[in-house]
C-alpha cells in the first residue's frame, strides 16, 4: 500500500470509529485518497456535490441537523476556498464540521505548481482545532499519529464549544492504490484497537455544573434566541415563575407557555414603557429583531445562562452569566405581571389573526403562520435568512412537535438550498418526518447548484416553499427603500420565475397561490419546489397593517 493511500484508509477508519456516518466530497484529484477511502467505507454514507460551496453547506445541514460532525472533503486551491462561508456559519452557530482539505506536498507549494495555495491555516480563527498533517512516510508510528489525530479532531468538533476543524492533508503521488502485489508492506500494522474500539476513549461527564437559583422577581422575562438546547428548562422556569417567554423559531421554545406575538408587542411604545423588566434572562443567541434588543438594554439585570467564555449579549448587557438556571424556592407563577403579558398576548394574536384570516390569496407572513401551523408532527422546518425567518418570528403561533432550524450564525443567504437539504436528509436518516424549506427566491437564486443531484444521489423528501417577490424584501422595511437607486440597488429584481430553477434542476414544481390550497400542496414527496408569488412593497404594507392592528388591539 503507497502512503497516501494508508492515510487515507487510516483516517477514514478511525473517523468510523469515532462516529462518522455522513461525508461530503467535492469532487478532484489530489483529494483521490481521501474519497475512495470513504466511498469504500461500509458505515458511512457519502454524497458528492459539484460545487464546493453547496457542498459544504450540504454538510453543515447534515451537521446541524443530526448533531454530530459530517466530514467534508475538497481538493486543493480555490476548491478549499469555497469551504470557507459554511466553515464561518458552522463557527459562529456552533455546529460541529470535519473540514478534509487535500493539499500539494511542500516541494511543490511556493513554486508556481497548478492549483497550490497556502491553505495553512486557511480559515483563520474559525476552526477549533487545525492541523497541517503532513505527508504520509513508510515509517513505524505513523498509524499511531494517524489514529490520535483522528480521534483528537472528532473530540474537537463536539467539545464545550462545537465547531469546524480543518485538517489539511498533503498527499504525494500516487494517489490512486496500488496493484495487488505491487507495492512494498507497510512497517506496521494498519489496523485500529480490538473490537472496533477509537485508538482515545473518552468517557462522559460525571456531573453538570450546578445550577443558580434564579432570582426572586415578579418582573422577569426569559428570552430564548437561536441556539440547538434543550427549551424544557426554560419552559419551566416560565411556568414556575409566571415569567413570560420570549421565544424565537429557531429556538424551539415557541410552545404554549410561550409569547407568540412579542415581536409585535415590543414594537408598540405604550406597551413597553408598561412592561418595564426588572430581570431578563436569555439563552442562546437574541438577535432575530430590533425590538427584542432594544428591550435587553431596559432590564436592570440580564442573566445569561450559557458558557462562561463565549455567552451571546449583544447588545453587552449582562450583569451575571450562569450554567444553567432553577427557579426561585418562593416562586408565583399567577401574578398581575405574568396576566398582563397573557392578556397582551391574547389580544395581539386574536388581531394578527383576524388581518391574515382576511387575506385569501397567500401574503408572506400568512404562509409563514400557515406552513407553520400545518407542520406535520416529527416534521423539519428550515427557515431561510433574511424575511423568511423574521415573518415567522412575527407571525408563527406557539406550537410543538416541529423542529425549526436555520442559518442563524451568520444568517447569510448563500448555501441555503444546500444546508436545508443536508438538514432533510440527516433528519430522515434519523427516524424524523418530512422535511419543508421556507425561502425566498434570492436564497433559490444564491444557491441553484444545491438542487443538482447525481442520479446516485441520496435525496430528501423536502418541499422547498420559495417566497417570490423578485428580488431583496427585506430592504423594502429598512432605511434604503427610499433611495432613488433603491430598485437597482437592494431591489434587485430579477424576473426569474422558480419553474425555469425547477426545470434546469428535473424537479417537481407546484404555483401555490390561495391559503386553503396550502394544506394538500405539503401533502408531495420527494424533493420539490413550491413557489408562491408575492409584491414587496404589498409584504411590507401589510406588516404595517399587522402592527397597527395589533396597537389598537392593546389600546382597546
Amino acid at each position: 500500500m503507497n502512503p497516501s493511500t494508508a492515510l487515507a484508509r487510516v483516517l477514514v477508519d478511525e473517523l468510523a470509529r469515532c462516529g462518522l456516518a455522513e461525508a461530503v466530497i467535492a469532487p478532484g484529484s489530489r483529494s483521490t485518497p481521501l474519497a475512495l477511502a470513504l466511498t469504500a467505507h461500509p458505515g458511512i454514507r457519502v454524497h458528492v456535490r459539484i460545487d464546493e460551496r453547496s457542498a459544504a453547506f450540504l454538510a453543515l445541514g447534515l451537521a446541524r441537523a443530526s448533531r454530530r460532525a459530517a466530514a467534508l472533503v475538497c481538493t486543493s486551491g480555490t476548491a478549499a476556498a469555497n469551504f470557507h462561508p459554511a466553515v464561518l456559519e458552522a463557527d459562529q452557530s456552533e455546529v460541529p464540521l470535519l473540514v478534509l482539505t487535500a493539499d500539494r506536498p511542500p516541494e511543490l507549494r511556493g513554486t508556481g505548481a497548478n492549483q497550490t495555495v497556502d491553505q495553512i491555516k486557511l480559515y483563520g480563527s474559525a476552526p477549533r482545532m487545525f492541523t497541517e498533517v503532513g505527508t504520509a512516510e513508510r515509517l513505524p508510528g505513523m498509524v499511531a499519529y494517524w489514529r490520535s489525530l483522528a480521534c483528537r479532531a472528532w473530540a474537537a468538533t463536539a467539545a464545550e464549544r462545537p465547531g469546524p476543524v480543518h485538517l489539511n492533508l498533503a498527499f504525494r503521488d500516487p494517489l490512486i492504490p496500488d496493484e495487488p502485489g505491487c507495492g512494498d508492506e507497510w512497517p506496521e500494522p494498519l489496523t485500529g484497537r480490538a473490537d472496533g474500539r477509537a485508538w482515545i476513549e473518552r468517557p462522559a461527564p460525571e456531573s453538570e455544573p450546578a445550577p443558580a437559583t434564579a432570582p426572586s422577581v415578579e418582573r422577569g422575562v426569559i428570552v430564548c434566541g437561536d441556539g440547538d438546547y434543550d427549551p424544557i428548562p426554560y419552559l419551566a422556569l416560565s411556568m414556575a415563575t409566571g415569567w413570560p417567554l420570549l421565544a424565537e423559531p429557531t429556538s424551539n421554545a415557541r410552545r404554549a407557555e410561550a409569547v407568540s406575538t412579542y415581536r409585535e408587542l415590543l414594537a408598540s411604545p405604550r406597551f413597553v414603557t408598561e412592561h418595564e423588566p426588572e430581570l431578563v434572562v436569555s439563552v442562546g443567541r437574541p438577535g432575530l429583531s430590533r425590538q427584542l434588543l432594544a428591550y435587553l438594554r431596559r432590564a436592570r439585570r440580564h442573566i445569561v445562562v450559557g458558557d462562561a467564555l463565549s455567552f451571546a449579549d449583544p447588545v453587552r448587557t449582562a450583569t451575571d452569566v450562569v450554567p444553567s438556571l432553577v427557579p426561585p424556592p418562593d416562586a408565583t407563577p399567577d401574578t398581575a405581571w405574568s396576566r398582563s403579558w397573557q392578556d397582551a398576548e391574547t389580544a395581539a394574536r386574536a388581531a394578527i389573526d383576524a388581518v391574515l384570516d382576511g387575506e385569501e390569496a397567500l401574503s408572506e407572513p400568512r404562509l409563514a403562520r400557515d406552513l407553520a401551523a400545518h407542520l406535520p408532527n416529527g416534521a423539519l422546518l428550515f427557515a431561510g435568512s433574511s424575511m423568511p425567518i423574521r415573518d415567522l418570528d412575527a407571525a408563527m403561533s406557539a406550537r410543538c412537535g416541529a423542529r425549526v432550524i436555520g442559518n442563524r450564525g451568520v444568517s447569510g443567504i448563500d448555501g441555503t438550498v444546500s444546508t436545508a437539504i443536508g438538514a432533510a436528509l440527516a433528519h430522515q436518516r434519523d427516524g424524523g418526518g418530512p422535511g419543508f424549506a421556507l425561502i425566498g427566491d434570492l436564497a433559490l437564486l444564491h444557491d441553484q447548484n444545491g438542487l443538482v443531484l447525481g442520479a446516485d444521489e441520496a435525496r430528501p423528501d423536502l418541499a422547498v416553499v420559495v417566497v417570490n417577490n423578485d428580488g431583496g424584501g427585506i430592504f423594502s422595511g429598512l432605511e434604503q427603500a427610499g433611495h432613488p437607486d433603491f430598485e437597482r440597488v437592494f431591489g434587485t429584481p430579477h424576473g426569474v420565475s422558480m419553474e425555469h430553477v425547477a426545470a434546469m434542476a428535473d424537479l417537481p414544481y407546484t404555483r401555490l397561490e390561495w391559503a386553503t390550497d396550502l394544506p394538500k400542496t405539503l401533502l408531495g414527496e420527494g424533493l420539490r419546489i413550491v413557489e408562491v408569488c408575492t409584491g414587496r412593497a404589498d409584504s411590507a404594507a401589510l406588516r404595517r397593517r399587522l402592527q397597527a392592528a395589533v396597537d389598537r388591539a392593546l389600546e382597546g
